[in-house]
Order: structure tokens, then sequence, then C-alpha cells
């Protein structure tokens, strides 16, 4: 059972998105909250294993939780659901280390996915959101992500870059599968040339 911690200002919003989640058979609401500070308090007590965290609340903001999140060394994953798909939100939330960035118009079972997948390990931001904010002085992937996509371009396997860089073969996976989510593709070969369109690499 996944155990989930909801903080949205919109009370009607909060209540109807924590019954929705409940819904799910492995998916379970364990608090919710309606600003920041409550929700900082009890995400540090209860660290469920997911956050979903609007931006805008009062007291403290989804992105001032994320960072005590962040900074505590916690296992909980971050979720930021919210309707600004402003740029430096954005860049905030992925220095925070944001599992998910997702905006309030994308259909509930994208949400119910995307929970899922940051348990699992993954990292999903909204195609929309990377495609739309992200410039060539903005960079999403880590330094060491960029070696692996590096060595990808010149056509190495998994295996190959995973003898390179001293990594494991589920390592370098993992690193490709957190390549594509940020920039919102689904292959190598759509990450290198997003990544050189962009000067990223």
């Amino acid at each position: 059972m996944i155990s989930l911690y909801l903080a949205e200002d919109q009370s009607l919003l909060n209540t109807a998105l924590a019954q929705l989640l409940d819904l799910e058979d492995d998916l379970h609401v364990v608090g919710t909250a309606t600003d920041g500070q409550t929700a900082r308090d009890e995400v540090l007590r209860l660290q469920p294993d997911v956050a979903i965290l609007d931006i805008e609340m009062p007291k403290l903001t989804g992105l001032d939780v994320a960072d005590a999140i962040h900074d505590a060394a916690i296992p909980t994953k971050v979720i930021i659901l919210t309707t600004f798909a402003q740029k430096a939100y954005f860049e905030r939330a992925v220095h925070a280390a944001v599992a998910g960035y997702l905006l309030k118009d994308n259909p509930s079972d994208e949400l119910v996915a995307t929970i899922r997948d940051v348990v699992a390990g993954q990292t999903v931001y909204s195609p929309e959101l990377v495609q739309n904010m992200l410039s060539a002085d903005s960079n999403p992937l880590s330094a060491r992500e960029k070696d692996v996509l590096v060595a990808a371009a010149t056509g190495e396997t998994t295996k190959d870059i995973a003898a390179s860089l001293y990594l494991s073969d589920g390592t370098v996976r993992n690193y490709l599968s957190a390549i594509f989510s940020k920039l919102g593709v689904h292959n190598r070969l759509e990450a290198i040339q997003t990544a050189k369109q962009n000067k990223w690499l």
C-alpha cells in the first residue's frame, strides 16, 4: 500500500482529490493540509511514501515544503501539482529533487500513474513543462546524466556505458529513464536530439 499526503489550499479540491486517490486499491491518503506549514510538519512526522503538494499555499509554499523534505533526507517522494507553469518554480523543483511535476489540468489517471512511477524510482515531469520552460541556460540533466547521455550518443550499449562509467547495468537504465522523463522523450535517439538542440550536451 502506497501512503500519500496531500496538501492543497482549496478545501473542496483537497477533499475531492483525497477521495479519488483513496478509491485506488494500492493508494491510501494518510493526511491532508490546506497550508504549507501544517503540510511540512505532518509530512516530516508521518514520512509518507509520497507527498503531493500544491505550490501556492498559505504560510509556506509547496516548494518550501519540498525543500524541507529534501533537507531532512527522509524517503518521501514529492510530486508538485500546480496550475503555475512558471520556469522559476520548475527550476526550484528540480533543485529540490522533486520526483514529479504535473499541471492540475492533466487527467487524474495520469496523477495516479505518476504516483506509482515515482515510488518505483522514476522521475516524471510533464512534457509540456519541459518543452515550454527549459532553455539552453537551464540544463535539467545532472552531471552524471550528461555523462550517460554522452556515452549513449556514441552508440554504446547499456553494458558498455556501465563499464566505461563504472556503474551497474541497472543504474545506467535508471539514469536513462530519468533522462527520458526530464526531457519528455521516449528513447535514446529523441533524448540525444533534444539535448543537442538545446545545447545541453
